[in-house]
Formats: structure tokens, C-alpha cells, sequence
């Protein structure tokens, strides 16, 4: 039971950390962003939120640092949205897993390629 409440807290924490990145948040520095999954311990007082950033390897560096520094804004905005006896602590960390699937479609490309040439 303990389980189903804390993935229902996470998946309420990405909704409302993708709203306050979209709509609140003024950084210049923050590109596009999309939070991906939200990782909540046990006791709902952390959080991991994974991003996922379109641009270079400085824009994505960039973007966290943005995001590291408006953490507390973004905890504080949580805070008034969900109602919870704690607000989590937040970490923000970037989600490799696109980068990872777009090399391996890059590859299954190269090889579907090399096969109807030599076909």
C-alpha cells in the first residue's frame, strides 16, 4: 500500500516540477526541459527528478547548475501545491536513457543500411 502512495506522490511531483520549470522558472539558462521520472524514497523525504535536456553537453551542465540554484524555489512551490508533512529534499540529475536509445536507432540505421547495399 505504502508503494502505490509514494509512486502516486512521485507522479504528482513531476507534474507539478514540469509546470513550475515551464511556467514560474525565468533562467536564461534553462533550455528545454522535460522531467522524465521522479524517483521518491519510502518516507517521501526525497526525491530524485530526472531531466532530460535538448542541446549541447554545456547547455545540459548549464541547465542543472539553473536548476541545482532555483531548488529551493522549486521545493517551496511544492510545497504549497501538495499537501505533505514534508516536502521532499529534491535532487535533479540528467536522464541518459534518450541519448542512449538515439545511439542505438543510430546504429540499427547504420546496419538496416549495410544490409540493402549488399542485398
Amino acid at each position: 500500500m505504502a508503494k502505490i502512495r509514494v509512486n502516486r506522490v512521485g507522479e504528482q511531483i513531476k507534474k507539478e516540477i514540469s509546470d513550475i520549470i515551464q511556467n514560474e522558472l525565468k533562467d536564461p539558462r534553462i533550455g528545454f526541459v522535460t522531467v522524465t521520472s521522479v524517483e521518491a524514497s519510502g518516507d517521501l523525504q526525497h526525491a530524485r527528478i530526472f531531466i532530460s535536456v535538448m542541446g549541447s553537453e554545456e547547455q545540459r551542465r548549464e541547465t542543472l547548475q539553473a536548476l541545482e540554484r532555483a531548488k529551493g524555489f522549486i521545493r517551496s512551490e511544492i510545497g504549497k501545491r501538495i499537501r505533505l508533512r514534508l516536502t521532499p529534499e529534491l535532487s535533479f540529475h540528467l536522464d541518459t536513457s534518450i541519448d542512449y536509445s538515439e545511439k542505438i536507432m543510430e546504429k540499427l540505421r547504420e546496419i538496416q543500411s549495410g544490409s540493402e547495399e549488399s542485398s
